[in-house]
């Protein structure tokens, strides 16, 4: 039954503030530079909520995450 629920999963990186002047004048392969550093936690949230962090691993040409941190639910 809970199978066919569907669920919106976003994984933040990091962020950034551009001018919309900046960001036209981009072209491929252009660099954003995020607000945080290599080491610093990735965030994951299920439904606009942030339900875990944990850190990108990268191995050839497959990204994933692993999971360090389960957030402890709110009531």
């Amino acid at each position: 039954m809970l199978e066919d629920v569907p669920v919106q999963m976003s994984v933040v990186l990091g962020s950034s503030q551009l001018p919309i002047r900046q960001i036209l004048k981009m072209g491929r392969g252009a660099l954003i530079p995020l607000d945080c550093g290599y080491d610093d936690p990735t965030e994951i949230y299920v439904n606009d909520k942030l339900i875990a962090r944990g850190k990108i691993q990268v191995a050839g040409d497959r990204m994933s995450i692993e999971i360090t941190e389960v957030m402890k639910r709110s009531r």
